[in-house]
């Protein structure tokens, strides 16, 4: 299968709706990561997406759709704090999970009675939503468990040959991937951290709490279960105190010849070498859109990949540390 990468336009949209229609894979642009879509609609189409990025089949997908959707077709709409979540955040980087209707294929949600919903912010893939028309089923545009694209070339590096269409919309903003939340129950569950925080959604909803998945329970949100995000190359993890340590890990493998780098926030750089350390930023919405692209980067670049965890802690961080410890989680000194 030959892939090609299109920018937004009136042929590549006709494009994207008629081999969606037809049960094929478009990638599409959000803020957050690029999506890998399918019609939701269809099982034929969603097992595609689980076949193309070998994702376990109990990891549950998320439904992209316009912002002028009639989510109420999908969802049963009953907690009062969801509309002002929707009010308040959407279009944006949250998705609601609700229960569902039972309006696209049961394999989008791996038999479960809720349905996970977003309305992206990105105006490629509200062009793109709008323009298909229907309920998206889309993961990130990547192969199972690697870090997740930030860019069309990314989308193309890990499916080339596997899908016909990449939409190009740019480099992604908000770099991690939408916060999930359950909106099933008397107040928001965060089922997975991200750039929408759980104080954030408190401040709105009066209350909200983080999930915390019990031992051989279903997962009800793509994120909560499988090692996500990982470069293909050694890691190692350490905490923001240990960065000491995390130096004499660099020489051990430099002594060694082989090629390591140091992947930090701004304020941790110091004490490593300039030429092979990779900087996260200074606060944490750019470690949020500089982390995929530097796990990106890192793979290419190093044998082994120290990652040093930010000091801050709360808020959008929390994402940010959830898919570091998630990528880096291979061995921890």
């Amino acid at each position: 299968m030959v892939t090609e990468i299109l920018p937004l336009g009136k042929e590549s949209l006709a494009r994207a709706k008629a081999l969606l229609l037809s049960g094929e894979l478009v990638a599409f642009p959000t803020e957050t990561v690029y999506g890998l879509g399918a019609d939701a609609r269809s099982d034929a189409a969603v097992e595609n997406i689980y076949r193309v990025k070998g994702r376990p089949s109990d990891n549950p997908l998320i439904v992209h759709v316009h912002q002028d959707f009639d989510i109420a077709s999908l969802v049963e709409d009953v907690q009062p704090y969801a509309a002002r979540l929707r009010k308040a955040f959407l279009p944006g980087p949250l998705t609601l999970v609700y229960k569902s209707r039972g309006a696209v294929s049961a394999k989008v949600s791996c038999g479960l009675d809720t349905l996970a919903v977003r309305v992206p912010s990105h105006p490629c893939a509200q062009q793109f939503l709008r323009y298909v028309d229907i309920p998206v089923a889309a993961p990130s545009a990547n192969i199972s468990k690697h870090v997740s694209p930030v860019s069309a070339q990314h989308v193309y590096d890990d499916l080339m040959g596997k899908i016909p269409l990449i939409l190009d919309g740019g480099m992604c903003s908000g770099g991690i991937e939408s916060t999930v939340c359950d909106v099933t129950g008397e107040y928001p569950v965060v089922l997975r951290q991200g750039l929408v925080s759980r104080e954030m959604i408190a401040e709105v909803a009066g209350r909200c709490d983080l999930y915390v998945p019990k031992t051989g329970e279903q997962v009800r949100s793509p994120g909560m279960k499988y090692k996500h995000y990982a470069p293909a190359c050694r890691t190692f993890l350490f905490e923001a105190e240990e960065a000491v340590r995390a130096l004499a890990c660099y020489r051990e493998y430099a002594e060694k010849a082989e090629r390591v780098f140091v992947l930090c926030e701004d304020g941790a750089a110091d004490i490593f070498p300039a030429e092979h350390t990779l900087l996260l930023g200074k606060t944490a919405q750019e470690m949020a859109a500089n982390l995929y692209k530097l796990l990106r980067l890192a793979e290419r670049k190093a044998d082994v990949l120290i990652a040093v965890k930010p000091k801050e802690r709360g808020g959008v961080m929390d994402g940010v540390l959830n898919r570091l410890c998630k990528a880096c989680a291979g061995e921890e000194k």
